[in-house]
């Protein structure tokens, strides 16, 4: 079974500079990761990746796209999983974001 969901987080903040939009796609994929394998185990995980683009117009958008490939005799929800970890990893930017904006 395999899957993928894309998800794009519209940021609006683009004063930020290259190094903070890196560190941001950093920490979206390892949440990401992290997440799934507080789920499954790495035997059961057949193929995963994780791919972050960020684009920087009027406003700053952080695209994120998950693919998970698992057995057909894992039993997960595998579209369900990737929309946790995606949520876990929004929840993630957002808290940088504030940080970094409150450090600024």
């Amino acid at each position: 079974m395999n899957s993928g969901e894309r998800k794009v987080i519209h940021i609006g903040l683009p004063e930020l500079g290259e190094e903070e939009l890196i560190e941001l796609g950093e920490l979206a994929q390892k949440v990401i990761i992290e997440h799934i394998f507080d789920i499954l185990s790495r035997s059961d995980v057949k193929d995963i990746e994780v791919t972050t683009r960020i684009n920087r117009d009027e406003t700053l958008d952080l695209e994120i796209e998950v693919y998970l490939e698992v057995p057909v005799f894992v039993r997960v929800d595998v579209d369900s999983l990737i929309s946790e970890a995606l949520e876990r990893a929004y929840e993630s930017v957002e808290k940088k974001l504030k940080a970094l904006a409150a450090k600024g």
